[in-house]
Parts: C-alpha cells; sequence; structure tokens
C-alpha cells in the first residue's frame, strides 16, 4: 500500500503545537468584477465554527440548503480534535469564513483501485454569500474548486496518487462532475447519496 500510514499525524503532530499556524495561498475570483483576490487557506479552529454558527447557519436554514444541518462544532471539538485521522480547514478572506472542509485520511479505500487508499471528504461547504443560488454575484468564485485541489494535493502528500472520495450531497453532482470526479452511483449504504471519486493517477 503506497504511503506510510503515520504521515498524516506526524503531519499533524508537527502542527499541533501551533494549532492553525498553517497557512496556504488560494486563488479565488471576486464576483463582482471577476477579478482573482488571493485567500489563505488554514486549519479548522473555533473561530470558523463560530462564524459558522453566527453568518452562515441562518442563512443556509432561510434557503433551504442540503448541509444546513451540519454541526461544524461537533467536527471540531469531537471529531478533528479526537481523532488523529481527520483534519479540518477553512479558507478565510477579508477576516470572513470563506469555505469549510473535514478530511479522513487513513480509513477509507478507492473503489476503483482495490488495495489502495484514499482521502476521503467528509464535509464541504461554501459560505452562503459565495453561492449563486443564494447571492448573484457571488461574493467569491472557485472555493469549493480550491477546497477540492487541497484534498488532493494533501492526497498525494499521503502517498496516495491524489485519490479522493465523496458523497454528494443533492443537487451538488454537476460541481463535482466538472471537476473531473467519477460518478460511482447512488450508494444504498449512505442514505443513497452519490458516490465519486476522483482519481489523477488511475493506477
Amino acid at each position: 500500500m503506497p504511503g506510510n500510514p503515520s504521515t498524516g499525524l506526524a503531519h499533524r503532530n508537527a502542527l499541533a503545537h501551533n494549532f492553525g499556524a498553517m497557512r496556504t495561498k488560494v486563488k479565488l475570483i471576486r464576483g463582482q468584477d471577476s477579478m482573482a483576490v488571493e485567500a489563505d487557506l488554514v486549519e479548522l479552529v473555533q473561530k470558523h465554527v463560530n462564524d459558522y454558527a453566527s453568518a452562515w447557519k441562518e442563512q443556509l436554514r432561510l434557503y433551504g440548503q442540503e448541509d444546513k444541518f451540519w454541526d461544524w462544532e461537533f467536527k471540531l471539538q469531537f471529531v478533528i480534535g479526537r481523532q488523529p485521522n481527520r483534519e479540518g480547514y477553512a479558507i478565510e478572506y477579508e477576516g470572513e469564513t470563506q469555505g469549510l472542509m473535514l478530511i479522513e485520511t487513513k480509513m477509507h479505500g478507492s473503489r476503483i483501485s482495490e488495495g489502495k487508499r484514499l482521502v476521503y471528504l467528509d464535509g464541504i461547504a461554501s459560505a452562503p454569500w459565495n453561492r449563486e443560488f443564494i447571492q448573484r454575484p457571488p461574493k467569491l468564485k472557485g472555493v469549493g474548486t480550491a477546497l477540492l485541489a487541497f484534498a488532493r494535493n494533501r492526497s498525494i502528500e499521503l502517498g496516495y496518487e491524489g485519490r479522493v472520495g465523496l458523497h454528494s450531497l443533492p443537487g451538488a453532482e454537476e460541481f463535482y462532475d466538472n471537476q473531473g470526479m467519477i460518478d460511482l452511483g447512488e450508494d444504498e449504504d449512505y442514505e443513497d447519496l452519490v458516490y465519486l471519486v476522483l482519481h489523477y493517477l488511475l493506477c
């Protein structure tokens, strides 16, 4: 099996003494004028969860978004903080949380390449003001794409050759299709959500 299973833990331990200090620059597109802007992708911390509760949650509920009931506070405190195989990330721009993502790094295998691991996206979301269904033009475009690209790069770091898998919320399948993900159909073991994989190296 490719990669060292301890790599993900080592990555997290290296940051444990200064949690949230990791900072990666990502390019987004400003909706009002289509200008490229630079945002920061960082480790998920309490500030991002607070932003979700105060600025996201009610808007997601009002507009009937499928991820309106996701509990990011639970994910931070009980999943990320206590399970070294789970990592959380956020995108920040102008002091606001623009996107959130949770990945699992050790427990999921590829359904295409038997015996090989992949990074599983346990949760990925863009802020309400970045969704065209809620706001046109959106404040920023490319948040989901940037998060997915980071998950792919994390997969490469772990020795998983860019393999990424996820279950899509209803209505999001087209986005993932546009990202080049492979639709493996509905998963009866996961509330019939569509399961998709991203294999940059089909091996």
